[in-house]
């Protein structure tokens, strides 16, 4: 009886080992029959989301969970001050801009003409100056009036004359108009407080928080009331499009796989679903195979990273997902052009 249940055990172990090389050399028939499969996880980028400036956060408009759009307003900061310093700047562009303005129109011809008047005036009293100093400087030499006054009468023609030329002077200059050079300092001025205004508008702009494309806000991380830098990140906002698997071929097979070639994923948190996808990048540089992928392959063994787009429409897909990319290398050919724009596009 013993050597018979001997007998009976050494049946099943060759009939199970039989069924195990069989099964193996099924599974390898059935991957060279035209399917390449890869192991990797699911990758998704994300982007911290900050102000460019430091203020009090005012608003806080969306949820961790919110679906976003791009250019959906996000945040807001407190901007009274903010708006002040536009005001501010508005009003130094509005004062540089009028004293240009008077510049380059030159004198008022109400100017000139009154120069030219200050002109007869002083030239009519230089001319009667000079009449009296001659009349007493006469009388003086008759000695009929001091030479004192004849000296006070001749420092009075003297500086008639003088003024004469002063009023004639202004009036040159009331006629060329404003130098060159204060007219470009004046256009320099303004051309400063322009770009003062625009700085403060940009701040003023600045202290609103965009979403820069569509995606998932991931993480809230701040509330109203706290303050913020530049440095300080307000969200965490996933770029759920375009969803890629990053996996990772054995060097044997890498000249199985090109760009655009069909794949299918899976996954174990969806076991009975699989999604459409394409191989978009191929990696031209070799690595070490990465822990976190379980192959049968020695992990030691020098890779290529796949990066395999998928086509998730129910966001089903999360960052970090084990999944398996199945190549169908009977299938070569790319998607249609629309479907990888709509995948791809950020």
């Amino acid at each position: 009886m013993r050597k018979v249940a001997i007998r009976i055990a050494l049946l099943f172990v060759v009939a199970a080992v039989v069924a195990g090389v069989w099964h193996r050399r099924g599974r390898e028939r059935g991957n060279a029959g035209g399917d390449l499969v890869l192991y990797g996880n699911v990758d998704i980028r994300e982007v911290e989301l900050a102000f460019n400036g430091a203020q009090r956060l005012a608003s806080v408009r969306v949820e961790e969970g919110d679906r976003v759009t791009s250019g959906q307003l996000l945040a807001t900061l407190e901007s009274t001050r903010l708006e002040d310093a536009v005001a501010g700047a508005e009003a130094l562009v509005a004062q540089q801009d009028q004293i240009l303005a008077a510049l380059e129109a030159g004198s008022r011809p109400e100017e000139i003409r009154k120069a030219k008047a200050d002109v007869e005036a002083a030239r009519a009293q230089a001319a009667n100056a000079e009449r009296t100093w001659q009349r007493l400087r006469v009388l003086a030499r008759q000695d009929a009036n001091s030479q004192q006054q004849a000296d006070d009468a001749r420092a009075a023609a003297d500086g008639a004359q003088a003024q004469l030329q002063a009023v004639q002077e202004s009036l040159h200059l009331a006629e060329a108009g404003p130098r060159r050079e204060d007219i470009e300092a004046a256009r320099a001025a303004l051309e400063a407080a322009r770009a003062t205004l625009s700085l403060r508008r940009r701040e003023l702009a600045d202290a609103h928080l965009y979403a820069p494309a569509p995606g998932v806000v991931r993480d809230r991380l701040l509330e109203p009331g706290s303050m913020v830098t530049p440095q300080t990140p307000v969200f965490t906002l996933a770029l759920d499009r375009p969803v890629w698997v990053r996996a990772y071929v054995a060097e044997g097979d890498l000249g199985k796989l090109k760009p655009g070639m069909k794949a299918r994923v899976e996954t174990d948190s969806y076991p009975d679903k699989s999604y459409s996808g394409w191989i978009g990048f191929i990696s031209p540089t070799a690595e070490f195979t990465p822990k976190s992928v379980e192959t049968t392959e020695t992990r030691t063994r020098l890779v290529y990273q796949v990066r395999a787009f998928v086509d998730d429409p129910r966001d089903e897909l999360r960052l970090g997902m084990p999944a398996t990319v199945v190549v169908s290398l009977d299938h070569p050919n790319p998607p249609d052009e629309r479907d990888r724009s709509s995948s791809t596009s950020p």
